[in-house]
């Protein structure tokens, strides 16, 4: 990222590679609650034939929780979390952590890279790190939209087991269900985040609002997650739908924007919106400024290796 002083060492590819699915690993933790109250809401409705024909089971994201800690008991709020780290740590570290080297690839090695290059660098990560991660998404949202039978079954035992009943039930192709819509999403998602805080942070930089330490990361951190819910909302909206339907349910990610739209209204398109600010924000916030960290502290070493006296 930028904000790099003179005086302090850059990190390597490897550090940022490596740091980047360390940082989103640490959020996922600490926000993955929202992230499953999101899903819930997103999900909720998508049986009904007209809107507001369903009752509807839950309200507001606090409600969601509340709801499924009575329901499901409080490891429900983690169902899919071996799933979720499972795909930061591949995820994050493509879309985060090539970030830089991908917009010196279209620089050519120059450090004043335009808003336009910067976009571009952000949807190619974004590309990348779906094709290369999306089995661990698909198997995340399952869990998150799994709900506990009265009886006590489960759709899915465990990770792998999830993994193996996707490949035999629905062909190796449905652990890459919905790739074509997680990859515009997370073009956009990369573009409205990344871009966004490299943004910010430059400009409280270049103007001396703040020193390069934890206040800007904060502020940037925070700014992006607000942009990103704003713009990539409807797309999470249908990427979570269509992942999560059974085989023939949809006959496309189009198809499944086409059936919210005409069931439910336009506002279907932002269910979920206040837990995925909620997570957005947060997860942003404490996933750039642990990065921030952990590059710093990464480089340190590394260098006290290279050069121990």
């Amino acid at each position: 990222m930028v904000g790099i002083k003179p005086t302090d060492l850059p990190p390597t590819a490897a550090v940022k590679f490596f740091g980047a699915g360390t940082a989103a690993c640490f959020a996922d933790l600490v926000t993955f609650p929202l992230d499953t109250a999101k899903v819930r809401l997103q999900i909720q409705g998508e049986s009904g034939t007209a809107p507001g024909s369903a009752v509807l089971k839950y309200r507001g994201v606090f409600g969601t929780i509340t709801t499924m800690v009575r329901t499901e008991g409080a490891r429900s709020l983690y169902n899919g979390l071996v799933a979720g780290l499972q795909r930061q740590m591949s995820f994050a570290s493509v879309r985060i952590g090539l970030y830089d080297s991908m917009k010196q690839f279209y620089t050519r090695g120059s450090e004043n890279a335009s808003i336009v290059t910067r976009l571009l660098a952000g949807c190619t990560t974004g590309a990348m790190a779906v094709a290369f991660a999306q089995p661990t998404d698909v198997v995340k949202v399952r869990f998150q939209a799994q709900v506990r039978h009265t009886d006590g079954g489960k759709r899915y035992n465990g990770t792998m087991d999830a993994y193996r009943t996707i490949a035999r039930d629905e062909g190796v192709r449905g652990l890459w269900k919905g790739c074509m819509p997680n990859i515009t999403r997370n073009a956009i998602v990369n573009c409205a985040e990344l871009v966004t805080y490299d943004i910010i942070k430059d400009l409280i930089l270049k103007y001396d609002l703040m020193t390069d330490n934890l206040p800007c990361h904060f502020t940037a951190a925070f700014g992006a997650g607000f942009c990103t819910t704003i713009v990539a909302s409807p797309v999470d909206v249908v990427k979570t739908r269509f992942m999560n339907s059974s085989a023939g349910q949809y006959g496309s990610a189009l198809n499944c924007a086409l059936m919210m739209l005409t069931k439910e209204g336009p506002a279907a398109f932002y269910k979920g919106f206040m837990p995925s600010f909620l997570r957005l924000g947060s997860w942003n916030i404490v996933m750039f400024v642990s990065y921030e960290q952990i590059k710093r502290c990464m480089t340190r070493m590394q260098h006290s290796w290279e050069s121990p006296f």
